[in-house]
């Protein structure tokens, strides 16, 4: 396939790139900065702005698919309101590019941990992330309203995160609302096996128009 992976260099990003160039398919990397970045080789890369929805939608045309892992930066002051703007340019890309498959890497922070309560709305829930996990949660709800696009929305596990030890097990469950525990009541993922599945998906297109998430 015809890969357009947007957010490249970042913490899933990364692995997003390395596990399609793995499986033999064209991967075009697109990231603001790629001058300094060392790429698989095979992916092509696009350094770009994706709010200049002109050159994000030349950069899009003749792809399959236009997976998403954008992120302003987790310390970045204004990433509530940069992620919906960069987000919302993505799509519009995606759609003036004539791609009809948009895969958007969200957070977990929408899941519920039951019927009327959302990981987010844990009055535990880190307080120095939560404006960046509101925008993640917000799109998806535009997402759903999204008609012309097959889209799909990925939510990681909640223990999924730079910093902590990441090793590659080849295996996942998936669920769709509500995170995927363990026998340990965790729910845990590595970033190397959840590139797996989003990669699973992008070859499979089982969850057109709906939101899914993995663990183990």
């Amino acid at each position: 396939m015809k890969i357009a992976l947007i957010g490249a260099t970042g913490f899933v990003g990364k692995e997003i790139l390395n596990e399609a160039i793995q499986r033999g398919h064209q991967v075009t990397a697109i990231a603001r900065n790629l001058k300094n970045i060392l790429l698989p080789e095979g992916a092509n890369k696009i350094g770009l702005d994706v709010n200049d929805i002109a050159k994000l939608t030349e950069a899009l045309r003749e792809h399959d698919i236009v997976v998403s892992s954008y992120n302003p930066g987790w310390e970045n002051p204004n990433i509530y309101e940069e992620y919906l703007k960069g987000a919302s340019a993505i799509q519009q890309a995606t759609k003036k590019a004539g791609v009809k498959r948009l895969f958007v890497i969200g957070g977990a922070g929408s899941l519920f941990l039951n019927e009327r309560t959302r990981v987010i709305d844990d009055p535990k829930f880190p307080k120095e992330i939560r404006p960046g996990t509101l925008a993640a949660n917000e799109y998806l709800e535009i997402l759903k309203r999204e008609k012309e696009l097959d889209w799909t929305f990925f939510s990681p596990a909640l223990g999924m995160a730079p910093g902590k030890p990441q090793v590659r097990r080849g295996t996942y469950r998936k669920g769709f609302d509500k995170p995927v525990f363990d026998e340990n009541g965790k729910s845990e993922l590595s970033v190397q096996d959840a590139a797996i599945a989003i990669i699973d998906e992008v070859e499979n297109a089982h969850h057109l128009r709906e939101r899914f998430t993995a663990g183990y």
